[in-house]
Formats: structure tokens, sequence, C-alpha cells
């Protein structure tokens, strides 16, 4: 591993990987589509309905958080099509998959054409980054209570279709490497960050994963003892966590009507996952955070043993809601082993380096990478980098004559 100066370069690997993002979200829509007709086809058109209006709430969500970001962002940065053009289709919700289409075609012009390579680089750079962060919220808004109401279904049903089962495998693998990815983007927003190695990045997917199930399980198991308890019991831990995220004072978009928007997206995925969004030190936070779920997901799992006691149909629930707590526990025990032995800034320590560890609160001086042109700077990362990497008291005075150089550009 080795700091880098300047945004990481996008070559024919990354323009690989970024085509098998926008097939495998494409092939998620799909999946969805599939499960609901499987549904109806069965009879079960309540469902169906269900399973369609998570897909189309997240998709509208998501389509509104990217319409609003080009709507701020620099003219050189927007595509080369008509505002009337984007509108429709980000009112078709096709904005998203346009996104990424629009991002395959400079990835490819950067990795085959010489002309205006680094300022090609740089504009790669910006809509990667938004990339990642508009497949996060997708992902969390859709993917995850898609997840929760398939493992209710099989569990209601006590069997699986193969539409159910290719559904929940690639929920969870969509909802994990969404906050890899995520994670990753940040950190190649940062100067002096190093890059997360292979086993690095395969503990930090682990964890997440291992964290997330027991959560959906609690939640789908509550849903099979009381089917309508999860109306009630989802809006009051949401409600509860957008006070949290208001109470932090995030600054995220331009203005405030879509700035909660953007809190009521966070408040969904705090509702499964930890997520930071201010700066400060963030391992109160996350302790608070995370015993307060713990606790919820326990109550959840023993309100249905109190409540419903496992027929013969549904023997190895027992062992299943058994292994759930060690399953958090895990987890919580590789973030803890990720941040102690396997994060970057071990590696930096050892060289002498700056790295700063997104837990700790800590004071090593962090910078923002350098840009040459100052609109190339994705505002909305940038906001979210120091959010997750504190920078210290010289950083941050730099971080803020920065700001004020781009608006004065602007």
């Amino acid at each position: 591993m080795s700091p880098r100066a300047a945004p990481p370069r996008f070559g024919p690997l990354q323009l690989a990987l970024a085509a098998a993002g926008t097939a495998a979200a494409a092939l998620d829509v799909f999946t969805d589509g599939w499960v609901a007709v499987e549904y109806v086809r069965r009879g079960q058109p309540g469902w169906a309905a269900l399973s369609l209006s998570l897909l189309a709430a997240a998709s509208a969500a998501a389509q509104a958080c990217s319409w609003f970001w080009l709507r701020s962002d620099p003219p050189a940065l927007r595509p080369a099509v008509p505002a009337k053009l984007l509108a429709a289709l980000h009112l078709l919700q096709l904005g998203f998959l346009f996104r990424c289409l629009h991002a395959l075609k400079v990835g490819w012009k950067v990795c085959w054409a010489k002309a205006e390579e680094e300022e090609e680089q740089r504009h790669m750079a910006f809509l990667s980054h938004d990339i990642s962060m508009l497949r996060l919220f997708e992902t969390f808004l859709e993917n995850t209570p898609q997840l929760t109401l398939l493992l209710y279904i099989i569990l209601q049903t006590n069997k699986a279709e193969i539409s159910q089962g290719l559904g929940v495998g690639t929920a969870l693998l969509c909802v994990s490497w969404a906050l890899l990815d995520y994670h990753q983007s940040l950190r190649s927003f940062l100067q002096d960050k190093y890059e997360l190695s292979r086993g690095s990045s395969f503990i930090y997917f682990l964890w997440n994963l291992f964290l997330i199930c027991p959560r959906i399980l609690a939640v789908a198991l509550f849903a099979l003892l009381w089917p309508y308890g999860v109306a009630v019991h989802f809006p009051l831990v949401w409600l509860a966590m957008f006070l949290w995220v208001s109470l932090q004072g995030t600054d995220f978009m331009e203005s405030p009507g879509p700035e909660q928007l953007y809190r009521a997206m966070v408040a969904v995925i705090l509702y499964f996952s930890w997520f930071n969004v201010a700066p400060g030190r963030t391992l109160h936070r996350s302790i608070i955070y995370h015993g307060f779920i713990l606790v919820d997901s326990t109550l959840l799992a023993l309100s249905w043993l109190w409540g419903r006691a496992p027929s013969e149909e549904h023997w190895y629930l027992i062992p299943v809601v058994s292994a759930a707590l060690p399953c958090y526990l895990l987890g919580l025990g590789l973030r803890v082993t990720y941040y102690k032995w396997l994060h970057p800034n071990v590696q930096v320590q050892q060289e002498g380096g700056y790295d700063e560890v997104d837990a700790n609160g800590g004071t090593d001086g962090l910078e923002f990478r350098s840009f040459s042109e100052p609109d190339l700077v994705n505002r909305r990362m940038q906001c979210l980098a120091q959010s997750q990497f504190p920078l210290s008291q010289l950083p941050q005075q730099r971080f803020l004559n920065g700001a004020a150089a781009l608006e004065s550009a602007a």
C-alpha cells in the first residue's frame, strides 16, 4: 500500500468493474420484477404490490437526489444533453441508469483516448463518487426492505422458490458491497489515505454482512409474530434516527428541502446499519448506536420467542436465532480487528506516515486531494469525507480556505 497524491487512475479494470456494477443494478431490478411476477402467479398480489412499492419508493428517492445534484453541479460537469431530457429520464426512473452509462462512456474515453487525459480522469472521479453514493442510497432503501420481506415470506410459507433465493443472495451481496464501495470511494477522495488491501476489503465486507444479517432476521421474526407491528416499529425507530441525524446538523445538500430528504434516507440506512454523517469523534456515537440496535434487535427476537413458539415445521429457527447474537458480536469483533490491525493506518504508522482512523477522532493531519480545477471537486463527497475522517485544526483551516475559494470561483 502506498499513499496517493492524486485520484486513483481509472483503467480497464475499473471500467470492467463499473460495467459489472451497472449490470448488477439491472439484474437486481430484473430479480425484483421476477419475484413480484411469481407472487402474482401464486395468487399473492398483496406481496407483489408491496415488493414493487418498495422498489418504486427507493427509486424515486434516488432519482430525486440525482436530479438535485445535477442541478447544483458545475455546468462543465453536466452531461451534454438537454435539461428537459434529463428531467424526463429522472421522471421515468432512469436517471441512475443514465448516470452509470454516462460514466461508462467517460471511462471508455479515459482508458483509450489520449487527449485531455488528466481532465477526463478527474471528471471520472467526480462521476464515480456520485454513483457510489446513489448506489448506497438505493441499496438501503430498496434491497434491505426487500430482503426483510423475502425472508418473512420464506419463513411464513416455510419454503423458498428459486427467484426468492436469488433475491436474498443478490440483496445481501448488494448491501455489503455498496458499503465497501462507498468506503473505498471516500478514501480515494482524501490525500495521504492508503488504499484498502484485499484482506482489509474482505474483512470490511464481512463485518458489515455479519452486522446486517442479524438485524434483518430480527425484524423478519417480529413480522412473523405481528405482521403489522413492523408498520409501527419502523416509523418509530426511523423517527428516532431522523431526529438524531438532524441534531448532528448535517449540511450535505444545497438547500433545506433536499437536506431533509437526505436526512430521511440516512435514517433508513441507520435502521439497518451504522452510517456516520457528522464530523468529530465517532467512537462514542458508534457505541451508542450499536448498543441501541443490539438491544432493539434482541427485544424483537425475544418477542417472537415469547409470543409464538416455533412449530415442528420451523424447528430450524431456534438454532438460527441462537446464532444471531454470536453473529452480531462476531461482526463487532471483526470491526474492532479491522481498526486495530487491518486498517491502512497500521501500515502508515509503520512507515511514519499519516492516516487517521475514522473512528478514533485523532488529530493527525489530513488533506483533501488537490485539484487543478476547483469545479472538479465533488463537494458532496468532500462533505462526507470530512465527516468520516476528522481533520485536524490546520487541515480544517485549509479546508475552509479551499471551500471559500470554491465559492468565489463559482
